[in-house]
This record gives C-alpha cells, structure tokens and sequence, in this order.
C-alpha cells in the first residue's frame, strides 16, 4: 500500500464530495495561481485512496496545474456496492468517465497509480476524446509478480470468511516486517487503519483479482491515440523493471525513472515526479479553448 508521510492539506486544495452522474466521490482539488495550464485526474492503487496523491498537489499546482485526486467506488471516503460485479474495469474506467465530466475541464491529463492504470487505462479505451495524455505510474502491462501474487490471495480468501479485524491485523504484520513501517507516526498508522476499515471489502476482492488475473494489455495500449508516459522509481518492486521498461519501448510511450524511488513516487519524490509529468505534458498537444 502507499502510505502518505503527512496528511496536512495543502493550502491550495479543497476536499469535498464530487457529484457526477453516476454517483458522488470524495475528491481532494488544488489549483494553480492564474489560469490553469490543464487539469490533471490522479487516480489511486489496490488499497491506497486520494491521500497518496497529498505531496504531490502543490507541486502539480505550482507547475501551473488543477490537480485532482479521487477515491474510486468503494475506496475510503467514496461509497460503493457490497456486489464485487460492481468493480470491474469497465465499470470502474465509466466512473473516470463520469468524473471528467463533472470536472467540466474538457480533456484531462490522467495518471493511474498501481491498479490505478488498469482503471485509467480502461477508462482511456471506452472514451479517449475525453483525455489529453495517459500515464502509468508505477503500473505494467498485466498482473503483478508472484510475491504480490500470493499476498493478494491470502488476502482475497481471508476477507469474505475472517472479521475485518483480523484481516487488517494480519496485513499489519506482513508491513511490519519492513522496518520504515514501525516508525509510521500515531497519525498514519490511525489513518491506515481508518482507510482499511472504511473501504469495501467487495472492492478489495474484485480488483485484487483484477491484479492477479490481468493479461498483458500492452498491444490495447498501443493502440489508443494519446500521448503515453511510463513512469516508476528505479527500486519498483511489484512489477520488474525490465517488464516496465519494455511496455514502455513496445507502446513508444515517454519513459521516466525517478531515482532513488520504489513503488510510490507521489508519496517519496513528489518534486522530481511533478516535474516529469508536467515535462511530458508540455509535449502534447493543447485543446483550443471554447
């Protein structure tokens, strides 16, 4: 999971509920001084909600962006059905959908973290008119490697039949064999557990599926008319590297590596990954205004 190092809200950025056609998500918005460059939709990982996205916005806003983080259905603060039918990729990339509509920013920039791409990369092929670029954050072409693979079948066969309790006890001791958790401050610790307990378990077991079962989708990928960007840290763990690096050569997206990152650039190098994105994104084509 990513796990944000601060939970203060950036000066600039408002959270509220936003209301679209298909149901309300809870969003946290933050915009540039002046006229926008773009608007730009972040959407989270298996497990994360808007809250990994937190470093990141003043850094987006500064570069002259409206940044939006979403919880998707289901996830933390957004409600969702008990039903896992309700959480597949299709349904999920009509929820983005409806999200730009409500923005009414005309075409965004999107960003998917981890299982965050599926939903963005999903969303991209029902409707590609209504974006301006795609990145894939930390997010391959098909399903996770076998360690991750394995966790998230423990996972997905505990919550249906074991109390949330132990669910989440358990998921705090497979983190806690990394040291860095230990030392999460009071806060986030409690706002991880807040997190756990308030997202769907339906949510959880559907698109942890989608994470193990997801073929190679790299040739869709291709295939869509936006400008692609491929980005990660150079100590990503969940899919290789090479795999990563090799998406990005088969589909000539713009590839970026953040030094000294893993799994999560928006949370540990927010600076150097805001500057990628909005380097990419000057790259592309801008829409006439109304």
């Amino acid at each position: 999971m990513s796990k944000p190092r601060s939970l203060d809200l950036p000066a600039r950025t408002r959270a509220y509920r936003l209301r679209t056609a298909r149901q309300e998500f809870a969003v946290l918005d933050s915009r540039p001084e002046g006229r926008a460059l773009g608007t730009v939709l972040l959407v989270p990982g298996y497990t994360g909600s808007k809250e990994d996205f937190l470093a990141l916005l003043d850094p987006l806003a500064d570069a002259g962006y409206r940044a939006v983080a979403v919880d998707g259905r289901g996830q933390f603060e957004s409600p969702g059905p008990r039903r896992t039918s309700a959480y597949t990729p299709r349904q999920l990339g009509g929820d983005v959908l409806a999200q730009v509509a409500a923005l009414g920013d005309g075409p965004v920039h999107l960003v998917g973290h981890s299982f965050g791409g599926f939903v963005a990369r999903s969303a991209a092929r029902l409707d590609p008119s209504a974006f301006r670029s795609l990145t894939l954050l930390s997010s391959g072409p098909g399903r996770v490697g076998p360690d991750q693979r394995t966790k998230i079948r423990l996972l997905r066969a505990a919550l249906p039949v074991l109390p949330p309790s132990w669910v989440w006890a358990a998921t705090v001791w497979l983190d806690g064999r990394d040291p860095a958790y230990v030392s999460d401050p009071p806060e986030i610790v409690e706002f991880l557990q807040r997190r756990w307990f308030s997202t769907q378990p339906a949510q959880l077991i559907a698109t942890g599926r989608q994470l193990r079962v997801e073929p190679d989708r790299t040739e869709g990928l291709a295939r869509l008319p936006l400008p692609l960007h491929v980005a990660y840290g150079e100590g990503e763990m969940v899919w290789t590297v090479g795999e990563l690096a090799h998406m990005a050569r088969s589909v000539g997206a713009r590839h970026t590596v953040i030094a000294g990152a893993e799994h999560s650039p928006n949370v540990s190098h927010p600076a150097e990954l805001a500057s990628a994105l909005s380097a990419f994104w000057s790259t592309t084509p801008t829409p006439p205004h109304p």
